[in-house]
């Protein structure tokens, strides 16, 4: 089975809609280090929150095949066209839609998704920011970059299928281990993929899962023993970022 991923040159662009960059390349080199396991776990559907570009949900689709659904919204329109043009020139297909995050799509698509990716805006920035028109949205994040995560951890946790994974591009900012705490607590387990040091930013790929003991303890209302940064990053299997891997050859 074929491990392309998406071709530079074959993404469409626009000027209000964010391009491919170090967190879009760490986000698919992410996807192809579990490659082996996204293709054992055998997805029904996959969606990506927020799919700018279309280079990784059109990435998602080459990796894992076609006999997988794919959805992918987005809140600029700009970006639904442009994602739609980057699918077709790749010769795959997803489902796109034009809202906020999941909006509208919460009873549709409950407990059903798969696979979920998001790269979303993380960048910290003045609360005012936050969801404007145009490309401002791909990045404008609000306080500690966590605004806008803040409200797609539980879109995703309604979304996600009992054997849902969800991966998703943090920034230290953002305090990623605090993230992997809140999630812990809803009952998921969770893994550094790959970690990416650019100049401007430390970049955290991670990997959330459903855990069935930690689930179990949310249900008799045990208490899930917190931990520090240090010790929680610690505990993490941190791969190598993949480098080349966003190159154009097949």
């Amino acid at each position: 089975m074929s491990s392309r991923i998406a071709q530079i040159r074959l993404v469409s662009s626009h000027p209000e809609v964010y391009e491919p960059c170090d967190d879009s390349f760490a986000l698919v080199d992410a996807l192809l280090a579990d490659r082996t396991n996204l293709l054992q776990h055998q997805p029904a559907l996959c969606l990506e929150l927020g799919c700018g570009s279309g280079y990784v949900i059109t990435s998602l689709a080459l990796i894992v095949g076609q006999e997988a659904q794919y959805i992918a919204t987005d809140i600029n329109p700009h970006a639904v066209k442009v994602t739609h043009e980057t699918l077709e020139a790749h010769g795959v297909h997803a489902e796109l839609i034009n809202t906020n995050i999941a909006s509208g799509l919460e009873e549709r698509l409950k407990g059903l998704v798969d696979v979920i990716v998001v790269n979303p805006p993380y960048v910290p920035t003045p609360e005012d920011e936050v969801g404007r028109e145009g490309i401002a949205s791909a990045w404008a994040g609000g306080e500690n970059g966590r605004t806008v995560i803040d409200k797609m951890l539980p879109v995703a946790d309604t979304l996600l299928s009992k054997k849902g994974w969800l991966y998703m591009v943090t920034l230290t900012e953002n305090n990623p281990a605090q993230i992997c705490l809140q999630m812990r607590e809803k009952g998921y387990a969770s893994r550094i993929l790959v970690q990416r040091l650019t100049e401007e930013e430390n970049l955290q790929i991670i990997k959330f899962w459903r855990d069935s003991d930690l689930q179990v303890a949310e249900k008799e209302n045990k208490t899930v023993p917190a931990k520090d940064m240090e010790s929680l990053l610690s505990d993490f299997h941190i791969f190598p970022f993949l480098r080349g891997s966003h190159d154009d050859s097949s």
